[in-house]
């Protein structure tokens, strides 16, 4: 059998299991249990409280999520109106909220497939193939098992890998066009940028990149074509998500308003254990990597959150977590997943490594640059989160670490992955083919960490 086949039978393999996660999860997860997931469910109701006669966004004393932009909890809102208007009940609230619950799960698993879906014309844009499909950018992407949290939670994540996926699709085609653009060129970049930072706050992490890259170009032109085209671009989308940043300051003092008490930037804020884990923690990664091990620790919680369930909110019981109905034995199972997800680990590790050397190239391609506004949304994402969370410490329990929040760069990381599979077929099929079957076998293993359990 050709390897052009084998590959189309493992897409479509691949493409079918993932349907079948979403599709499994929709059915069994609430998406209420997620992180905080009644106060943002308390968003919802309040939104729709008021609709269809007015915009009107929660306050601090609506819900704790009141700091949250508004994307997120548009569809559930329109859906829970409609469901008012349609059931004649006397408790529509109890009758609705499973309906809208449901239906935005369902919106947001097609979100997913349609970032997928940028993510491969992204591919085929560089590869110059005529076909869109690519193996790599379902096994990569599938393999991330924080994805199917997040995609079931009412929150705006899911959002931000929605615009962001289409957001690298059009840089690209501006790189790909030598920076020619018209004026429906920035006014879609600009509506993207205007949607991002309606959607959380992470999402303003991603926006620096491009500016980075303007020192890159060797080409004094190419840099005013640029400039002029983000200057555009972000000027659109200033005015497009300003206002809510500006009823915040007015309203609360601060642009980015958050529901924790804020401190000053200082390292100290956080103890030596959070900046290096112990021997002890680094064990039990491997051993029992669940609350309330390791508390506190960036690189064991944000390393098992991303493989596995660490804080609980998916695969085991919340309640009582110590003595939870099956938390002993998904403990010992998500020590497995973590070990089996060192080899995915390393590829990532290695993907990234591997385009640092775009920098010392004197003869960049149009390629190149999106590489490096890629690298550089992937640092900026990960020092952002690191910052965040030392103005927020949650020192007993380190709440505030969550691989979920870092979503946007695990994704990033995933496109020079995707990139490094994609170029070790042209150079070595027997190592590509061996670096498929591992991730393969790792996504095989993970799978029921994918399936709520909860």
């Amino acid at each position: 059998m050709k390897i052009n086949n084998i590959e189309k039978i493992a897409f479509w393999f691949l493409a079918l299991l993932i349907i079948f996660i979403f599709s499994f999860n929709i059915i069994n997860y609430d998406a209420s249990s997620g992180y905080d997931g009644e106060a943002h469910h308390g968003y919802v109701d309040h939104v729709a409280m008021h609709l269809p006669r007015e915009v009107n966004l929660p306050t601090v004393e609506d819900t704790r999520e009141y700091f949250n932009p508004p994307v997120a909890y548009i569809f559930p809102s329109v859906v829970k109106v409609l469901c008012r208007n349609i059931i004649d009940s006397e408790d529509f609230y109890r009758n609705c909220q499973p309906i809208y619950k449901q239906l935005s799960q369902i919106f947001q698993s097609l979100l997913f497939f349609i970032s997928l879906l940028f993510y491969m014309k992204i591919f085929q844009l560089i590869k110059g193939s005529k076909s869109i499909y690519n193996l790599n950018v379902l096994l990569v992407i599938g393999l991330l098992t924080v994805n199917y949290r997040a995609f079931l939670m009412i929150r705006g994540e899911p959002y931000i890998i929605l615009f962001s996926s289409i957001m690298l699709y059009r840089f690209l085609l501006l790189l790909e066009n030598n920076l020619e653009y018209s004026k429906k060129d920035y006014l879609i970049f600009g509506l993207l940028i205007a949607l991002l930072g309606l959607s959380r706050q992470w999402a303003f992490l991603l926006f620096p990149g491009f500016f980075i890259c303007l020192f890159f170009f060797d080409s004094r032109e190419k840099k005013i074509k640029l400039f002029k085209f983000l200057a555009s671009s972000f000027i659109i989308g200033f005015f497009g998500c300003s206002w809510f940043y500006f009823k915040h300051l007015i309203d609360y003092g601060s642009f980015f308003a958050f529901n924790m008490s804020t401190m000053p930037f200082n390292f100290s804020n956080q103890p030596k254990s959070f900046y290096l884990p112990n021997l002890e923690s680094i064990r039990l990664v491997f051993q029992k990597p669940i609350r309330p091990n390791f508390l506190n620790q960036y690189i064991p919680i944000v390393y098992s959150d991303l493989w596995g369930d660490y804080w609980g909110y998916f695969s085991f019981t919340r309640d009582a977590l110590e003595t939870g109905r099956n938390q002993n034995l998904i403990g010992d199972y998500l020590a497995r997943v973590n070990i089996f997800s060192l080899v995915p680990s390393l590829i990532f590790i290695s993907s990234f490594i591997s385009k640092i050397k775009i920098f010392k190239s004197k003869n960049k391609n149009k390629y190149d640059y999106f590489y490096i506004y890629v690298i550089f949304s992937i640092l900026i994402t990960f020092l952002g989160n690191i910052w965040f969370v030392i103005k927020h410490p949650t020192l007993l329990s380190g709440d505030t670490i969550k691989a979920i929040y870092l979503l946007q760069g695990f994704h990033m990381i995933g496109i020079l992955t995707i990139s490094y599979l994609e170029d070790l077929k042209e150079r070595s099929l027997n190592r590509s083919i061996l670096f498929t079957c591992l991730l393969l076998a790792v996504f095989i293993h993970n799978f029921s960490a994918m399936l709520t359990h909860y």
